[in-house]
């Protein structure tokens, strides 16, 4: 069986080679050109469909798939004719672009980088014939950021800028509005931070004034005449754009040259928003702990002087807490070469209270001084307890007056009619002479430091500084 389909295989393939064997060279080449017709017919069949362009089926150049098709609004505006990496009306006068802003968000004020972030959509007039295209009923057409990689478009740049990005969620935020007649609407929104030069002199009772500034980056005055298009109105804002530590004034614009040595003079527009920060939080969290901790040393001057413990604790304590409260305030601030006007509050603040604390260690110090001179005096004194002669040459008495009370103070006692202390010594000489009457003199020697009067002034004299300061801070700086 396996012979006789063996034979079969054989028996074919030689009548297939002995049929080619005896075919001639002109039907060999006739089956050829028919192949080759049969080829051409197809492809002419598939460029009359759209497929591919017209042309010879030998020649032709495959197609570039890594292209896309040109859209019929391109087709429309001619993209293809003309040379988009030039401006419009090369060679001739420069060409006018007006810029209008519409401010949506003020995000950031930082101090210590000296920057603002702002969010606003930013949009560009001009006119570019190469884009006019015929209309019946003049109206325009809308593309977005697809199109606008094909045609020349200002090249715009914020100076002093820090950081920009256009908006991209859930597309890029681009809009091009192309008109019949060639005028041209670019809008973009970005959200730029820009360097704000701030003087922080009058910090926190500050006004600062910031500007965000729009350039051209290629193109000089010559090529490019850059200018807001309905002047000051140019410029529109959100009525609910608010910071929690500044109140937004007002916004304004202007135009001016700015000149660069290397490339020459460009066009430059100007935002500039004034902001006047508020007080009431620095109020609270500054101002206010600072004075209370000025009052609260004052509570030493009610405390008895021997007291120690009292009143040195308290001393130190308000201390160091105005001591947190300049670290705290500084912590936040830039570190400025000048000084400012929270600065001047809180150090005169921390002087009041460390002088508080020098008054009673010079009230302390004169007490151990008299205490000490009040032994010395108790040591050289004689004792009269024992006198058995009436006829002594001296004598000595003491004695307490309430003229000497009301005149002399209070010391170390309570105000409340208490014995003083305060030690009056009095002396009495009597000198006995033999050819005369005997005649006494009386001297009185007053040895005595009254160390409660410092307190009594510093009572005085520490609150109404303090509030003249006051007078002559805010009246200065509000």
């Amino acid at each position: 069986m396996c012979t006789m389909q063996a034979d079969a295989v054989v028996l074919l393939l030689c009548t297939y080679l002995m049929g080619v064997a005896g075919m001639s060279p002109y039907q060999r080449g006739h089956k050829l050109e028919t192949y080759k017709q049969s080829r051409t017919r197809r492809e002419t069949e598939m460029v009359q469909g759209g497929v591919q362009k017209s042309g010879s089926p030998i020649f032709r150049r495959s197609p570039d798939m890594t292209k896309s098709p040109m859209t019929k609004s391109e087709q429309l505006l001619r993209i293809d004719d003309h040379d988009f990496t030039m401006r419009p009306a090369f060679g001739g006068p420069p060409i006018p672009v007006g810029v209008d802003v519409q401010v949506e968000s003020l995000d950031t004020i930082s101090e210590v980088d000296m920057d603002f972030t702002m969010t606003l959509y930013l949009r560009h007039y001009w006119k570019d014939e190469r884009l006019s295209f015929p209309s019946t009923n003049n109206q325009s057409m809308t593309f977005d950021s697809r199109l606008v990689k094909k045609i020349w478009v200002p090249d715009m740049f914020f100076v002093h800028s820090k950081r920009s990005f256009i908006h991209d969620t859930t597309t890029d935020n681009v809009m091009l509005r192309v008109y019949p007649d060639g005028n041209v609407l670019y809008s973009l929104r970005v959200t730029v931070t820009a360097m704000c030069n701030m003087d922080l002199s009058r910090f926190p009772l500050d006004t600062q004034t910031c500007s965000l500034e729009i350039e051209s980056y290629a193109y000089t005055d010559d090529d490019l005449m850059l200018y807001w298009k309905k002047g000051n109105e140019s410029l529109n804002t959100d009525d609910r754009i608010s910071l929690s530590q500044f109140l937004i004034q007002k916004f304004h614009t202007t135009t001016k040259l700015a000149f660069y040595s290397s490339t020459g003079w460009y066009n430059r527009l100007y935002i500039h928003f004034t902001l006047r920060r508020h007080i009431f939080f620095f109020l609270l969290q500054t101002y206010f702990p600072a004075t209370l901790m000025v009052m609260l040393s004052w509570v030493s001057f009610w405390i008895d002087r021997r007291a120690v413990p009292a009143r040195v604790p308290l001393g130190i304590t308000t201390v160091l807490t105005m001591s947190t409260i300049i670290t705290g305030v500084n912590a936040s601030m830039p570190r400025v070469s000048y000084i400012k006007a929270v600065d001047i509050y809180l150090w005169v603040s921390f002087v009041f209270v460390f002088l508080s604390v020098i008054e009673y260690a010079a009230v302390n110090y004169l007490t151990t001084v008299q205490e000490r001179r009040e032994r010395k005096l108790r040591e050289r004194l004689p004792c009269t307890c024992g006198i058995a002669n009436p006829d002594e040459d001296m004598m000595m008495t003491t004695g307490y007056s309430d003229m000497e009370q009301n005149t002399t103070g209070n010391y170390g006692m309570p105000e409340n009619g208490g014995r003083q202390e305060r030690m009056l010594a009095q002396f009495t000489i009597a000198e006995s002479q033999s050819t005369r009457p005997v005649k006494s003199s009386r001297g009185y020697v007053n040895i005595w430091i009254d160390t409660h009067a410092i307190d009594k002034y510093s009572r005085v004299i520490f609150p109404g500084a303090y509030t003249l300061f006051n007078i002559i801070y805010w009246s200065i700086y509000s």
